[in-house]
């Protein structure tokens, strides 16, 4: 018996429920939730705050471009479709902190301070490209990196009987990184979607790839997932 049967056995031996140790176990239609993390102009247009601020937005863009084919494979497999939006910017200011602030004047180039952040109902605020939900899908608002914190979504995957989350969406080192992280620590198992999730750059993205695939989840791939979706269909 290898080393590894015999810490997969004493996993098992130990939890409390039954472990699900493969990609088809953890992507399981009847169990798994695809989280799209933050598609808003804000984030991946060319004359959203991020190009605004000077950062190269083409990689978000091209993630935008596969995500759509992805999330209905994800449907049509029976997959909980939940989408997380950020709302910060509001002319009575509900949201950004005082330590927020200084974080973005000290860092940013604009943003959150004389260039607004997807203020409710703006065209930097709605959902970029085709990127966007159906009727019934749940949408989730968050005010701050995590879409976990201080919103419905822990109560809307728990009501599903949801234990696995898949992570797309942007920026993959900052929103989705830690609502993978969040995910972990509340015991869901994470799947991060490596060509479903984009940074500003690289480096960026691959080291939160490893970041993940090291202490909070599994890191996979469009193709891996939909091949999984298929045969188990």
């Amino acid at each position: 018996m290898t080393t590894r049967k015999i810490e997969y056995d004493t996993a098992a031996r130990l939890a409390h429920r039954e472990l699900l140790e493969t990609l088809a176990q953890k992507a399981d239609p009847r169990h798994a939730a695809l989280l799209i993390v933050d598609m808003q102009n804000d984030f991946c247009a060319s004359d959203g705050l991020i190009a605004k601020e000077g950062l190269d937005v083409s990689e978000a863009q091209k993630t935008a471009a596969r995500l759509p084919a992805f999330i209905a494979a994800a449907r049509r497999a029976g997959v909980l479709v939940v989408f997380i939006r950020n709302q910060y910017t509001t002319d009575g200011n509900f949201y950004l902190a005082d330590a927020w602030l200084e974080q973005a004047a000290r860092k940013r180039h604009g943003g959150y301070t004389t260039l607004p952040v997807c203020t409710p109902g703006s065209w930097q605020a709605d959902f970029y490209g085709e990127v966007r939900p159906e009727p019934g899908d749940p949408v989730v608002t968050k005010h701050r990196y995590s879409g976990f914190h201080n919103t419905d979504l822990d109560t809307i995957l728990r009501a599903h009987g949801i234990r696995t989350i898949i992570l797309t969406g942007v920026v993959t080192n900052v929103c989705v990184e830690t609502t993978a992280r969040e995910g972990f620590v509340r015991d869901y198992y994470v799947l991060l979607v490596d060509d479903g999730a984009a940074a500003y750059l690289r480096e960026d993205h691959e080291m939160t790839l490893k970041n993940i695939d090291r202490f909070f989840g599994q890191v996979t791939s469009i193709a891996e997932l939909t091949a999984t979706w298929s045969k188990a269909r």
